[in-house]
């Protein structure tokens, strides 16, 4: 692994690290609301921990190199800052409070927890497969933390606030009553994208890692109504090619207009800047460079490493 390929956007934390991405989250929300409960954030991490590592009773470890251990935690730290930024931006009546605060981290942490197989699992033999419908099961297996940590009543939100992060109901479909639980769900929405994009080895990964996920899970073909097979990436390379044009498209739109240009809640705790966009950006020009110069594989030269969890058997 490189250098600086484990570490968070500002090179300051260690997405590697559960407990540390834990007390970064901790710490910038406790500055914006006193009352944030970290003993449950604390005990969501604990578990996530334990889920990803295959040690949670009941459930095989991670599977999946791509929406892995380090992805959740760097989605998780991207939405905490981006609601300690939305804190500090809005007077009392406005703010999310501390109770959303904590089911807005709990939800990020785990909007992936889907990709986990049980272990009575007969129906696949690696979690990519469930890629169709992970955000659902996540969402079951939130609800069950919740009302086992006595916050039954947040679960109905939570399943509802996940599918923001996923394409298996359309956005125009959850229905949250309160206009603060929409803005939750853009919150929760945009950090699941913007880190990903952001990170530092995304292209590697969406090469080494995300083509392979997206075989597993039935999305490198569509089959029309007439019987037809249409490809929609015929290689890990074609899969990078296409990317360009997807985030000039369909992300820009999912992040500006349906996200309601959520990112920009970040800025006030960077002084203005914006070092997620910025990176996304740099990783965007750099492939589109690749791509036109024709050299995709002479210049995509970084190998990301799998990060396992930590207690995971052989880790």
């Amino acid at each position: 692994m490189q250098e600086f390929d484990h570490l968070d956007v500002t090179h300051t934390i260690d997405l590697t690290d559960p407990p540390a991405v834990c007390n970064a989250v901790c710490e910038l929300l406790g500055k914006e609301d006193a009352a944030i409960d970290r003993s449950l954030i604390s005990r969501a991490f604990e578990v996530f921990s334990s889920l990803y590592a295959g040690t949670l009773p009941g459930y095989h470890g991670c599977e999946t190199l791509y929406h892995d251990m380090q992805h959740a935690l760097d989605v998780t730290l991207a939405c905490a800052r981006m609601q300690a930024g939305h804190e500090c931006a809005h007077a009392s009546s406005g703010r999310l409070g501390a109770g959303r605060l904590a089911l807005g981290v709990i939800v990020a942490l785990f909007h992936d927890a889907g990709y986990i197989r049980r272990r009575q699992d007969r129906r696949c033999w690696h979690g990519a497969q469930y890629t169709l419908h992970h955000v659902a099961r996540g969402g079951r297996l939130l609800s069950h933390f919740l009302t086992q940590e006595g916050h039954g009543d947040w679960a109905r939100r939570a399943v509802k606030l996940i599918h923001f992060t996923g394409y298996e109901i359309p956005l125009e479909q959850i229905r949250l009553d309160d206009p603060l639980d929409q803005r939750l769900g853009h919150l929760i929405g945009t950090a699941d994208l913007i880190a990903q994009m952001a990170d530092r080895v995304y292209l590697e990964k969406c090469r080494d890692y995300l083509y392979e996920e997206f075989e597993l899970g039935g999305l490198t073909k569509r089959r029309h109504a007439d019987g037809s097979i249409e490809v929609l990436y015929d290689s890990s390379w074609d899969l990078l090619s296409k990317t360009p044009a997807f985030y000039a498209g369909m992300v820009k739109k999912r992040l500006d207009a349906d996200f309601r240009a959520s990112y920009r809640f970040v800025e006030p705790l960077f002084g203005g800047a914006n070092p997620y966009i910025e990176a996304i950006e740099r990783n965007m020009g750099y492939l589109q460079q690749v791509l036109d110069e024709g050299r995709l594989h002479e210049l995509l030269r970084r190998q990301p490493e799998p990060v396992l969890a930590p207690g995971t058997p052989g880790n």
